[in-house]
């Protein structure tokens, strides 16, 4: 490590006064130039060492340095004129008063030798900016390229150290890689940016150090040549802006995030505020316009600020503002190109005249520069990025308007996408709903409560689900999903959900339903394809049929992940089905599985995006349902919110999620009644009064003699058309009456409309007239046809 150099502290008299104009340091310097020692002049107002009936005037410094020549009072009682240099510094810690560090040189004046090997340097032949530093590092020679660049010259400043001269903290790094030359003997070359002297603008400095030797070998000072290289270091500055904004900008297909990542990449390299303000595309028939006349109405999409947290500001983000002409907003909108201007030059005074808020947040800040960029993509403009300096000095330049183009117009294409794909999923999310049930219907077979989620980044997909009320008081359950994300798979969701409810209309086994479902996905797919070769439509598919008369629930799935069932009072368990292979495949069998429910089980139907993730197997996504399902409750709803909470990520879910979950309730045999009809039509009669009698026990007089009619004309169809055995059964709940009658025929009834000549044909048309609805259903060993009486409307 190499050992600090010493300096000669007293070859330079320095001293450091506050703003109040009181001394707070005295160098052994100042004490050999004015004779006072620190003790006696530190702490007292430094106005005390002037001169006051000289013919010199000493006004208050203005900027950051001050030079001049002044008159001192001497200790011994005479008169010392002096030069001197002072810098401008802030408090060490920030945010306090600041201070000026004054100094002159002692020793700027003394004899130089031409034999000298620091007067044999060739300065004048230099082609940049030279100074020879001493072996102390003391100011010894400059050419007139350096005495330009520092602003002084030469004979003023002899003597100085570096950070003496330019007064700023990079002076100070300087010259700690002057002593590593002047101790080690080795050049160093360094880059740094500062502003020089007398520059109004920073500049980008390559110094190249390099030690001076004397015939012996021996160092004797520090040769320092400074290249200025400011434009190159521009351009690769702005080379690597834009290629940090193509990373940076559209890292989602988020609007509003791709518009704050716009502002907070012109923060602070190019500007010291930025807001971003994007049109309302429903101001414009849905899509934003290709030009626009002024006043316009904006939102506000995102802004930055160099200042420590955002900085109150007129216009809060979300919030929409009417922007007239004559402001930067509309201006640059307007002409459609980019519009630079002066705050407080008289260019904008009628639009701050016009927003007083906003003209004292400009006055506050210091606000100066001001330059509006277009956001424009595909032909269409999408809003405007305006760029404000305050704290920078400079001027936007046309280089800065260069650079501001090229990543505005990067982040246009971006929040164009984000716009687009924000849209499309609008649409889709919009067309699922609209597929989706509602509301699930309330049926006397099971309570039901669902859930879907589109997912947080693919956007919505082909998840769905239903609840579908069947004869017989029974209720089919359906969840499924459609392969892809977006409004076709959205589509071909809503065609299979229509396809799976005519189905089950029919009253189709649920291996039977999937079969007709599997050829559909297959014609789907083929419509879909183009030349000659088919398309990607596939699905999963799980059909579950639940009777609450006999509690016996028959299930059957294509490729779709297996149920949960949660028995009254105990654990958790898969039910184990045939998989079945997925929809679209063509030509394999489904089978289903049949199952006794204890009447209070909960069922859970779900889509694989509720168990499937990155962070875990399907395994540790089943264990973590059970673990949900285990704390159930009797609220469905409630413990449908559990497993989102417990299994989803804060984030959202990276595929979507259909969640159903249902609750068995039983029928009391109390509201069921059999009767096995002899095959004689003579007996229907008897039949008749049974039903009545059975209606009168139940309490529904009211419905008797619909019932009664119905009965007949089904018992007598079932007779003469029929086959052995037959069969009627009367259920009932509190708003439904209905009457089956079944037979082992496969043979099924036909409504009909009668001539006015014919003397039959009526009865079914009689039956559809009197009743909600009716059908007919096949089953293993015949039909069932059946009929609705509701019991509300007759009361």
């Amino acid at each position: 490590m190499s050992p600090v150099y010493p300096f000669d502290d007293a070859a330079t008299a320095r001293a450091a006064i506050d703003d109040s104009g009181t001394l707070l340091e005295w160098n052994a310097g100042a004490e050999r130039l004015l004779g006072w020692s620190a003790a006696e002049v530190v702490g007292r107002p430094a106005g005390c060492l002037l001169v006051r009936d000289t013919p010199d005037t000493v006004l208050p410094p203005v900027g950051p340095r001050w030079h001049g020549i002044v008159t001192l009072r001497h200790r011994d009682g005479r008169a010392v004129r002096v030069w001197l240099l002072a810098h401008r510094r802030g408090s060490p810690h920030g945010g306090g008063p600041g201070r000026w560090l004054v100094y002159t040189p002692l020793e700027g004046d003394r004899p130089v030798s031409p034999d000298d090997p620091l007067s044999r340097a060739a300065l004048a032949q230099a082609p940049c900016a030279v100074a020879v530093y001493d072996d102390r590092l003391r100011l010894y020679r400059i050419n007139d390229a350096m005495a330009d660049v520092i602003g002084l010259p030469e004979e003023r400043i002899r003597g100085l150290r570096m950070p003496e001269i330019g007064g700023k903290v990079q002076n100070e790094e300087l010259e700690r890689h002057m002593v590593g030359v002047l101790t080690t003997g080795r050049p160093q070359e360094v880059r740094t940016y500062l502003r020089a002297g007398g520059e109004d603008r920073a500049h980008a400095w390559l110094i190249r150090m390099a030690p001076v030797m004397d015939p012996d070998g021996r160092v004797r000072g520090v040769c320092a040549a400074a290249h200025d290289f400011t434009e190159n270091y521009r351009s690769r500055q702005r080379l690597q802006l834009v290629n940090e904004a193509s990373v940076r900008i559209g890292t989602t297909l988020d609007v509003a995030r791709t518009a704050q990542e716009l502002a907070d990449m012109c923060v602070p390299a190019l500007t010291d505020f930025a807001t971003v303000d994007l049109i309302d595309p429903q101001d414009y028939g849905g899509e934003p316009p290709a030009r626009i006349t002024a006043p316009v109405s904006l939102r506000r999409a995102a802004h930055q600020s160099v200042l420590e947290g955002i900085p109150e500001v007129v216009t809060q983000v979300g919030h929409v503002e009417l922007y007239p002409a004559s402001s930067p907003q509309a201006d640059s909108l307007t002409a459609g190109r980019t519009i630079v201007g002066a705050l407080g030059s008289g260019e904008l005074d009628h639009w701050l005249a016009w927003n007083l808020p906003r003209r004292e947040r400009v006055r506050e800040l210091g606000m100066h520069s001001v330059m509006s960029v277009p956001i424009r993509a595909r032909g269409l403009t999408l809003g405007v990025a305006v760029l404000t300096r305050h704290r920078n000095p400079e001027p936007f330049t046309a280089d800065d308007v260069l650079l501001a183009e090229e990543i505005t117009a990067r982040a246009a294409v971006c929040i164009d996408n984000a716009r687009r794909f924000s849209r499309e999923r609008e649409t889709a999310l919009a067309l699922q709903r609209s597929l989706l049930p509602r509301s699930l219907p309330r049926t006397p077979a099971v309570d039901a409560a669902s859930r879907y989620l589109p997912a947080a980044r693919a956007g919505v997909g082909g998840d769905w689900f239903d609840v579908i009320p069947l004869s017989g008081m029974r209720v089919a359950m359906v969840v499924g999903d459609v392969i892809g994300h977006g409004v076709q798979a959205s589509a071909t969701m809503g065609r299979l959900r229509t396809a799976v409810r005519t189905l089950a209309d029919i009253d189709l086994a649920p291996e039977e339903l999937l079969t007709h479902l599997d050829d559909l996905v297959v014609r789907l797919s083929a419509d879909t394809g183009g030349e000659g070769r088919p398309g990607e439509v596939g699905a999963t598919c799980l059909y579950a049929v639940y009777d609450p008369v006999s509690r016996h629930c028959t299930m059957a799935r294509a490729g779709h992940p297996s149920p949960l069932v949660v028995p009254p009072g105990g654990e958790p368990r898969q039910i184990h089905l045939p998989a079945g292979p997925p929809l679209g495949l063509g030509g394999l069998p489904f089978e289903s599985a049949d199952l006794d429910l204890s009447e209070g089980s909960v069922l859970s139907f779900y889509t694989d995006g509720l168990i499937e993730s990155r962070d875990w197997d399907g395994d540790a996504g089943h264990r973590l349902l059970r673990e949900a399902l285990a704390t159930y409750t009797d609220s469905l709803d409630e413990t449908c919110d559990r497993i989102l909470h417990a299994l989803l990520p804060a984030g959202g879910a990276a595929d979507d999620v259909a969640l159903l979950l249902a609750r068995t309730r039983g029928l009391p045999p109390s509201q069921v009644s059999t009767w096995d009809i002899p095959a004689d039509p003579a007996l229907v009669a008897p039949v008749r009064k049974q039903v009545v009698e059975q209606l009168d026990t139940w309490g529904l007089q009211d419905a008797a003699f619909t019932a009664e009619l119905v009965v007949s004309e089904l018992v007598t169809n079932a007779i003469r058309y029929g086959a052995r055995p037959i069969r009627l059964r009367l259920i009932h709940d509190a708003t439904t009456l209905i009457c089956e009658v079944s037979d082992t025929s496969h043979t099924a009834p036909h409504l009909r409309r009668a001539k006015t000549w014919d003397e039959g044909g009526r009865g079914l048309l009689l039956v559809a007239q009197l009743t909600q609805r009716w059908g007919s259903r096949h089953t293993a060993d015949g039909k069932t046809i059946w009929a609705e009486i509701g019991l509300l409307e007759e009361e």
